[in-house]
């Protein structure tokens, strides 16, 4: 009975063993077939409702972009939450990439408006100085007209629709009368002046009492101020464009395709395999056609900024135009002094305000009482090797006291420093636009290797054909069918270029302007027309240092703002001046001939050793 039951017995064991095996088999191809990755994949990506996945893979989907033969763990509504997630995605990375151009030209655009305005500052404060000390008696009546040429000088720097020009010869027109009736006649500023303000601040023109001062005052302030209100407009130009970039609308056409190449994978499963290097350039260079059109544009459109910033920043163009001002109206004042009877003759024909015997006969230079002695003394020569005397020690002391050259320690760059900078940043994107898609198609979005994701199965290599940028070579691209332009970057595109067109117009003259040998070597430049210390030299000391200003004024090229040749090493204090010796060799030849010497010598030695 024993023996009987157990053959049976092991018969027994033998189904429920097999029985086991079969139910595991069935358990793994279930868990294969799951939908449980894709699921995981939803919920951390934030695609959309994770009810929207199902549980295991199903067929007859209905799906319209994510098309194949075989069960898909996708559906309708998750394509369409696949768009808005692609479409949310490529946009957030083209702001990833954008947003540290925009920084650049946002940022610098906020510090050129700033060292504006300080050098603006430093240049009121400097006439402001000139006035109070050496002119008192019509300082505080000439202020007010101070801060109003240098308010208009300010809103033209910061893109207003304002005339240098104007801005100047209304200043002039406005501190005639205070001149007339405080320097050239004193005798009758309390009681003509009222009834002759109006009469001589209109004949000032045609009376010229100040000579051509004001007129070359104006060409320089135009010529320096011009470039920087236009870089000013420039970078305000390129923030449009960069804006309109990041808004930039992805067609039908472009969202499907980027579904394709990076969620149709998921619904065979697929979550962690990686797009085709080639087949990305493809959809993204479909997608960016529009964008890729702006590369000659912003091209042009940056080597405009680097020729505004050199003819504004070079030489130190703009800080001493404004370093000048004082200067100018300094000798158009003397000179209004020194011709004051002609001028008297000439106001009392024309306004028929009789003044009686004029007494203006002042001498070239006004008295000046604050500080114990007369400014009209000439300043001793600098080239002269014996000391100051005490009294012009004290007198210049008095006047880098009063107002110092230096920039304060918050302002530490010079403008040309800031300039630099700036166009050391601006080089490395002014191929932005074309290298946009190569950019997004970088990195852990894509592989180069075998086994990548070519938008329709698992595949070694892409094998379509890569296209290149623009709208024009969308012709022959496999996967994004490009219909039409965008007309919203078309326009930013026309805007760009009628821009860089009227720039060129208005200063014809930028591309004979030198760049910066020192550009790209990233040496800080420590000397400025507004940043030296006062044993340079470059304090001003009195209004000797005022006349020589405009002297040395009238030789500068004004156009292009270039220095004489023998003033240049001022303008570039961290790079020494040339030296050329004439009859004789230089120290550089002398040591080589030494070096030389020494060689030859040495080897003679080990000649005669061996």
């Amino acid at each position: 009975m024993s023996r009987g039951t157990c053959p049976r017995v092991n018969s027994c064991g033998a189904l429920w063993i097999l029985s086991a095996v079969i139910f595991a088999v069935n358990v793994a191809a279930a868990d294969a077939y799951s939908c449980h990755e894709v699921k995981t994949a939803f919920q951390l990506r934030q695609v959309g409702p994770l009810h929207r996945v199902p549980e295991t893979p199903g067929t007859d989907m209905d799906l319209l972009v994510c098309k194949h033969q075989g069960p898909s763990c996708c559906n309708r509504k998750m394509e369409e939450s696949y768009q808005l997630a692609v479409k949310r995605e490529t946009l957030h990375n083209i702001h990833s990439y954008s947003y540290e151009l925009e920084h650049i030209i946002n940022g610098h655009s906020d510090a050129f408006q700033d060292m504006f305005q300080y050098l603006l500052s430093f240049s009121q404060g400097h006439l402001s100085s000139l006035l109070e000390v050496t002119y008192s008696s019509l300082s505080r009546q000439a202020l007010p007209h101070v801060n109003q040429l240098f308010s208009s000088l300010s809103l033209y720097l910061r893109g207003a629709n304002v005339s240098v020009e104007v801005a100047v010869h209304h200043f002039f027109n406005n501190l005639f009368p205070l001149v007339y009736t405080r320097l050239i006649n004193p005798g009758i500023e309390g009681t003509l002046e009222s009834e002759m303000g109006d009469c001589l601040r209109m004949i000032r023109q045609d009376v010229n009492p100040f000579g051509s001062h004001p007129a070359v005052m104006a060409q320089e302030l135009a010529g320096a101020l011009g470039a920087g209100r236009q870089l000013g407009l420039a970078l305000e130009e390129g923030l449009g464009v960069m804006n309109a970039t990041e808004h930039v609308s992805l067609s039908k056409e472009c969202v499907k395709g980027l579904v394709k190449m990076v969620y149709c994978s998921h619904c065979r499963g697929l979550t962690l395999i990686k797009p085709c290097v080639g087949y990305c350039l493809n959809v993204m260079r479909g997608c960016l056609a529009s964008v890729s059109e702006l590369d000659q544009p912003w091209r042009r459109y940056t080597g405009l900024l680097e020729q505004l910033t050199h003819a504004m920043a070079s030489h130190h163009n703009l800080e001493l135009a404004l370093l000048k001002v004082r200067g100018h109206v300094n000798v158009a004042l003397r000179y209004a002094q020194d011709h004051g009877p002609l001028i008297t003759a000439t106001v009392d024909k024309v306004c028929g305000l009789s003044t009686g015997e004029p007494t203006g006969t002042q001498p070239a230079g006004p008295e000046v009482t604050t500080s114990g002695f007369s400014l009209s003394s000439p300043l001793p020569s600098a080239a002269s090797s014996q000391p100051l005397p005490e009294q012009w020690q004290e007198r210049l002391a008095h006047l880098r006291n009063s107002f110092p050259l230096k920039p304060s320690k918050n302002n530490k760059h010079s403008l040309k420093t800031l300039s630099r900078d700036f166009l050391m940043y601006l080089q490395r994107y002014k191929s932005f636009f074309a290298a946009l898609p190569e950019m997004l198609c970088e990195g852990e979005n894509v592989v180069d290797d075998a086994t990548c994701w070519s938008g329709d199965d698992v595949v070694e290599s892409y094998s379509g054909r890569v296209v290149g940028n623009g709208l024009q070579a969308q012709r022959q691209n496999p996967e994004v069918k490009v219909r039409s332009p965008d007309p919203t970057l078309a326009e930013v595109r026309e805007s760009l270029e009628r821009f860089s067109q009227e720039t060129q117009e208005r200063f014809p003259t930028l591309g004979e302007i030198e760049a910066w040998d020192e550009l790209s070597s990233g040496e800080t430049e420590e000397g400025s027309a507004m940043d030296c210390d006062d044993e340079d030299g470059c304090q001003a000391s009195g209004d000797d240092e005022d006349q020589a200003l405009h002297t040395d004024g009238a030789s500068e090229g004004r156009s292009t703002g270039r220095q004489p040749t023998g003033d240049r090493h001022h303008d570039s204090p961290s790079k020494p001046p040339s030296v050329r010796v004439i009859g004789g060799s230089s120290p550089a030849s002398w040591a080589r001939n030494w070096s030389l010497t020494l060689l030859f010598a040495a080897l003679c030695l080990q000649w005669t050793l061996f």
